[in-house]
């Protein structure tokens, strides 16, 4: 017996030994009536349900900036941003001048963040080029919209902000001052079938601009992170064809402080699982591991994630 006794424990200590340690991942999203609050806490669930080790949660945060320099800190193991914020994180310019994160690591890319650019059909506006003089909403101070439309009338050829007479307003206030007339249009970057463009387009008279190639080549050389995409006629109402527009993918981020097995396992379960959470969250609906690396701005793997994508063939 007592030999059955000291190899039982000899067993339970090697069990032990063997477990790995509990991993604590904090997940910063956004704001609670956005759509990465509710996604963040799927796939917060998801991991904390099917890796036994993984003690995963989700909070409301600033939004990407907000994710991004919480992770920077240490106090943030995983989140969401646009591809463009993560890039200058990563290399310490723009909104991180001279705040660096070298550690930043990407899982993967998800979802496209497109710009949708609504103008009131009164206005005679057709091209971002003929936006001067335009009173026009740009989002607020600071905000990814702000920045997205100072890039993008810059490659137009206009100076940002003495050409546009700016209003620093969200997506609501904005479709009442163009339902009331008081504003030529609006910058919207948010998922296609975006209720602020829905509700612009079907009772405010908008129509969605089209972005040339030229603007988007000029954005391309300049910003790494910018990718083309198509509106498909029909999203809104009165559209009855095609629009080109830019869009920016959104992309799940960690740290190279975290461990390869960790992010490996992280990886996997989220691709094998991304059909079940978009059944809660549209904006994963349809996108595949396949892409996961593609139009990221050249950002880095972790050494996790490229091991599960080689494992499936994504990198060769």
């Amino acid at each position: 017996m007592k030999k059955i006794a000291v190899l039982c424990t000899l067993v339970i200590l090697s069990v032990c030994a063997w477990a790995k340690k509990t991993v604590t991942i904090n997940f910063p999203t956004a704001a609670t009536t956005g759509a990465l609050y509710p996604l963040g806490a799927a796939i917060t669930n998801l991991w904390t349900t099917k890796i036994d080790y993984v003690k995963a949660s989700s909070q409301a945060s600033g939004g990407g900036v907000e994710n991004l320099n919480l992770l920077s800190m240490g106090e943030a193991q995983v989140s969401i941003a646009i591809s463009s914020n993560c890039y200058e994180s990563f290399t310490g310019t723009g909104t991180f001048n001279g705040r660096k994160n070298e550690k930043l690591r990407v899982i993967g890319g998800l979802y496209y963040n497109p710009n949708q650019v609504i103008v009131s059909k009164a206005s005679g506006i057709d091209t971002l080029a003929k936006m001067k003089g335009a009173h026009f909403a740009t989002g607020a101070v600071g905000s990814s919209t702000e920045g997205e439309s100072k890039n993008h009338f810059t490659a137009a050829g206009l100076k940002y902000p003495d050409d546009i007479k700016v209003e620093n307003i969200g997506f609501t206030e904005a479709v009442d001052m163009m339902r009331n007339k008081q504003l030529d249009g609006a910058w919207i970057m948010a998922a296609l079938g975006n209720a602020a463009v829905t509700e612009a387009t079907s009772t405010a008279g908008a129509v969605i601009l089209n972005i040339d190639d030229d603007v988007i080549a000029k954005l391309q050389k300049d910003y790494p992170w910018y990718a083309k995409l198509t509106i498909p006629a029909g999203t809104y109402a009165g559209q009855d064809k095609d629009i080109q527009t830019t869009a920016i993918k959104m992309v799940m981020f960690t740290s190279a402080d975290l461990d390869e097995a960790t992010i490996y396992d992280l990886t996997k379960v989220f691709w094998e699982n991304v059909e079940k959470l978009a059944e809660s969250n549209k904006g994963l609906t349809g996108i595949k591991a396949d892409a996961a690396v593609s139009d990221i701005a050249n950002l880095p793997l972790h050494p996790g994630a490229e091991k599960y994508y080689k494992e499936i063939g994504v990198i060769k």
